[in-house]
């Protein structure tokens, strides 16, 4: 126990080290919510059955930090630590493979929760957003889709060589994904054939789970998006493992 909890203190600093990650997690939510909250405020719309924009954006953007976390942070730093030789000093060292692995996920998990801490603080600070869901639903739904989108990032890791060639596939893959699942900009104003686009997206099912129960709906409504984000983590569970090397 306490190799992993000092395992996890070092992988911490590591991920504070890393500027992309760092900022797209703790720095571009707060950003947009300053800059479309000063554009379209958060007044109550039709558009969002009586929510305000900002109401509805929380969370997007806390889909927006796991999707980051998943798809630049954890490739970016796994491939880099492979890069230098650091995972196969940890693979020759007495800490066992699993520990490793545990240290990470509960770094990057403390990281979307602190993004996702500062991302509700400057909503509630500026617009006094609302919540009207179950704490302990959206938290099991935080948890089940940050896992998902880790998961995704794992499998990243294991089949880039480089840390610059894991940058790059995330960046491809999360950007336009960003902007058309309703992680960047909600869904109800964006064209219909975007819409019909973003039901081929992970990160979609992320923001509709974590905005359903958000706003005080049932894990029952939500199975299919429940289905979809548990069959992502075991696929790519399933493929990381297969193909995730130390060295």
């Amino acid at each position: 126990m306490r190799g992993l909890w000092n395992l996890t203190q070092i992988q911490f600093k590591l991920f504070l080290r890393e500027p992309i990650g760092t900022f797209f997690t703790l720095g571009f939510p707060p950003m947009l919510v300053l800059l479309f909250g000063a554009m379209y405020g958060n007044d109550p719309s039709p558009y969002f059955d009586g929510f305000g924009s900002m109401d509805v954006s929380m969370p997007g953007y806390t889909g927006m930090i796991l999707g980051t976390v998943g798809f630049l942070s954890i490739p970016i730093s796994l491939s880099g630590l492979r890069e230098i030789g650091v995972l196969r000093r940890y693979k020759a060292s007495a800490l066992r493979p699993i520990t490793f692995i545990i240290a990470d996920v509960l770094t990057n998990m403390l990281m979307t929760l602190l993004g996702m801490a500062v991302l509700l603080l400057v909503g509630w600070l500026l617009y006094r957003v609302r919540f009207e869901g179950d704490v302990l639903s959206v938290a099991a739904a935080f948890i089940l889709g940050g896992l998902s989108m880790f998961s995704v990032g794992y499998v990243i890791a294991s089949v880039s060589p480089t840390a610059r060639t894991a940058q790059v596939v995330g960046m491809v893959i999360f950007y336009p994904m960003l902007f058309l699942s309703g992680a960047g900009m909600p869904l109800e104003i964006l064209p219909e054939s975007i819409q019909k686009i973003s039901t081929y997206l992970p990160l979609t099912y992320v923001v509709s789970l974590l905005k359903g129960l958000w706003f005080g709906g049932q894990w029952g409504d939500y199975l299919l998006e429940a289905g979809v984000l548990l069959s992502i983590l075991a696929v790519c569970t399933f493929i990381a493992a297969r193909f995730f090397q130390w060295d």
